[in-house]
């Protein structure tokens, strides 16, 4: 029972951290670093926040990282990816799959993420869970990244991006070939995760392409989902965990229903003038595969979010999520945030919305993390607070943040 003084624990299910080319270069196998001297000398930056020297070191800069997130309240972080590794085309998330030709060093370059990030995590073992790399194009070189992420402590577990049906040099996820990386992962208990903004086809250059590509993001980011759901993997390999991340859950009722709908009219053979003699379809209903092996991370929750996560998609199954550093994230206003969006629930559930699930799912010990929420946390009695104004000086927020730091320490 949590009292009015009691502080809550924080685990951010979704954040981001890269190195720098720089730094990655160092973790590169030597043998690709000539290769990689040429690719950076010709590499232009687009994007604002890994140009500015403020935005860019908090994927990096460990001491900055704790300031602005214990400042926060976040005690704890799941590590996505964020920066551009080596030979990268541009966003880690936003990249196309490497063609046949590129993935020789695109493979070198998330490995050399994937030891950055090993050793970056390692400086907080306890508080940070990172998620490694690893790319489908070979599922053989999968099956030993997935070894070797959890030989060497990413407790995150992997991540899988979504195919997109233009990369057809790659088997969708829905295919059968991939049944020896899923064994892998259940049988290690590595968590498997996919996270928005992956999966989306290669544009034709328009102007209108950046607002197709904005509002089809959620659409590709819910397909792994769906694949792996209707091709039967979490029927065949039922102790396998998955997490879909950024993505909200409001949507997920519904696409449930729908799924669930179409694997009854198949197994009556019930679906128009097509017939499936022989096709396999999962004998169980959709609905009952995502409450066995699935999770939601569920950045910057809304309403309706709350709402589908308190009810159909289940409380059990929902991971709170700031989205540091990126600036659409709740810092450093996730105070704010959580006395908008939870102050009204029972503070047993927001507990268990904010750290409760992301520890149970990624190996966090609550127990080992208490004191530093005693220290850092805000209270059950700060977040039942309403909120009835903005900040109006998002700085006046920063300087507070620090300061509530500069106290705790």
């Amino acid at each position: 029972m949590l009292g009015p003084d009691d502080h809550y624990a924080i685990i951010s299910a979704d954040t981001h951290a890269g190195g720098s080319h720089a730094q990655y270069r160092e973790y590169l196998d030597p043998k690709y670093r000539n290769d990689f001297d040429a690719w950076r000398e010709k590499y232009k930056n687009p994007f604002k926040d890994l140009k500015d020297t403020d935005l860019r070191i908090r994927n990096w800069d460990s001491d900055r990282r704790d300031e602005d997130q214990l400042g926060d309240g976040v005690i704890a972080e799941v590590i996505y990816p964020n920066t551009v590794p080596p030979f990268f085309p541009n966003f880690v998330l936003f990249a196309q799959p490497p063609t046949p030709a590129e993935y020789e060093h695109r493979h070198a370059g998330v490995q050399a993420h994937n030891r950055w990030l090993a050793d970056y995590c390692s400086i907080a073992p306890e508080r940070r869970a990172g998620i490694g790399q690893i790319f489908l194009n070979d599922v053989d070189d999968a099956i030993e990244d997935v070894k070797w992420c959890k030989e060497n402590g990413l407790r995150g577990g992997i991540l899988i991006g979504a195919v997109p049906p233009t990369a057809d040099w790659i088997k969708p996820l829905y295919h059968p070939d991939y049944d020896p990386l899923w064994a892998v992962c259940q049988e290690l208990d590595v968590p498997v995760n996919a996270h928005s903004g992956t999966g989306s086809p290669k544009y034709v250059p328009a102007p209108a392409m950046p607002l197709v590509h904005f509002i089809e993001i959620p659409y590709y980011s819910q397909r792994p989902l769906v694949h792996l759901i209707l091709s039967g993997v979490f029927e065949r390999f039922p102790k396998m965990r998955f997490a879909l991340t950024e993505s909200g859950c409001s949507w997920i009722p519904a696409l449930l229903e729908s799924m669930d709908n179409l694997l009854a009219g198949m197994r009556g053979n019930k679906v128009g003038e097509m017939r499936f003699e022989g096709e396999t379809v999962p004998p169980r209903s959709a609905t009952e595969y995502f409450q066995q092996s699935c999770w939601v991370g569920v950045s910057q929750p809304t309403p309706a979010d709350l709402a589908a996560g308190l009810g159909p998609v289940g409380i059990d199954k929902i991971m709170w999520g700031s989205d540091y550093p990126h600036e659409e994230g709740t810092h450093p206003f996730t105070r704010e945030h959580l006395r908008q969006v939870l102050g009204h629930l029972d503070p047993a559930e927001v507990q268990q919305i904010l750290a409760g699930n992301a520890a149970s799912f990624y190996d966090f010990d609550l127990a080992a993390l208490q004191p530093l929420a005693d220290k850092y946390g805000p209270t059950v009695a700060e977040i039942a607070v309403p909120l009835t104004k903005l900040p109006k000086n998002p700085n006046q927020a920063l300087e507070r943040s620090a300061a509530q730091l500069s106290q705790a320490s």
